[in-house]
């Protein structure tokens, strides 16, 4: 159950917010970047990685067999005599849940939904609860939602607050993911705000990103958000997970990711109940990367479908 926040106790959570260091963070990032990982090491990070994905179809065009072809997909990414794995979770519209559910019947892999007007956001509450309703009804493990960005921007802090706190009561034994657009939130200074605020508001776990703003998920960006989760779990004890999404689309940047997540977090978040890449290529990517490390030769970008 979480404690709500009034005005003042938020402002009181800001008052403790601390200021982005640029220099140190892009130091820090630097410094990851410029690690090798080979040999052993190298294909443990990319079966992590691939088991941390939450496999996404989210455009227009999505149609019912869109979705069981990317269910299929999802199902028969991994391979037990090589100890790949399965991904965490599809991640689809609302009106796609219960074809993802029925899809992944027989898996444990989880189905999340996006909710509360995405992307954009720009929507009555009303709409956004049944929304996420709608998703969580139809079997939704996970919900996936997005901030009003320009009430958060025009310093309405406790519209924000609330309306995260309420979609999180809606959630039921769903996990909440909030997503910042971290694209359209200008500074680092403001998405260390978001963050503090998206998890005492109840967040599960902090999102980067949409993937229809860029840029996205940038190293500066999911550097200061793995540090209010540090800072939290500090204070707290309460792990809260991250979720990258947006931009990353090879196996290297994956990895970068992973150290940078086990250098600020430690190794306790590097499993899917606390990361979690939103993708749709990267999948593939690994999956090639993953067959030169173990037989010496690329295979074609089209060895692995598309969806």
């Amino acid at each position: 159950m979480i404690d709500s926040l009034n005005s003042a106790q938020i402002a009181a959570l800001f008052a403790l917010t601390p200021a982005i260091d640029q220099v140190g963070i892009h130091e820090r990032i630097g410094r990851i970047q410029t690690r090798s990982i080979k040999g052993t090491a190298k294909l443990q990070g990319l079966r992590m990685a691939l088991s941390m994905i939450d496999l996404t179809t989210l455009e227009g065009k999505d149609t019912l067999g869109k979705v069981r072809q990317l269910c299929f997909k999802a199902q028969h990414l991994h391979d037990q005599a090589t100890g790949l794995p399965t991904v965490a979770a599809v991640c689809v519209y609302p009106t796609m849940v219960a074809e993802a559910k029925k899809a992944l019947v027989s898996s444990n892999i989880k189905v999340a939904s996006v909710s509360t007007a995405f992307p954009a956001g720009q929507a009555p509450f009303e709409v956004k609860k049944l929304d996420t309703l709608y998703a969580v009804d139809n079997g939704a493990d996970e919900i996936d939602m997005v901030i009003s960005r320009g009430r958060f921007l025009a310093g309405d802090y406790q519209f924000v607050y609330d309306e995260i706190a309420a979609i999180k009561a809606l959630c039921g034994q769903a996990r909440l993911k909030v997503i910042f657009e971290t694209g359209e939130l200008d500074t680092l200074d403001q998405i260390r705000k978001m963050s503090d605020l998206a998890i005492a508001a109840g967040a599960d776990f902090i999102k980067t990103s949409t993937g229809k703003i860029q840029p996205a998920a940038t190293f500066p960006v999911v550097l200061t958000m793995l540090g209010a989760i540090k800072d939290h779990f500090d204070k707290t004890g309460q792990m809260i997970g991250m979720k990258p999404a947006g931009g990353i689309s090879s196996a290297k940047l994956a990895l970068q990711h992973l150290l940078l997540v086990k250098e600020v977090l430690g190794e306790a978040w590097l499993t899917n109940e606390w990361y979690r890449f939103g993708a749709s290529s990267l999948a593939n990517d690994l999956l090639l990367q993953y067959q030169k490390q173990v037989t010496g030769k690329y295979q074609s970008a089209t060895y692995f479908s598309i969806d």
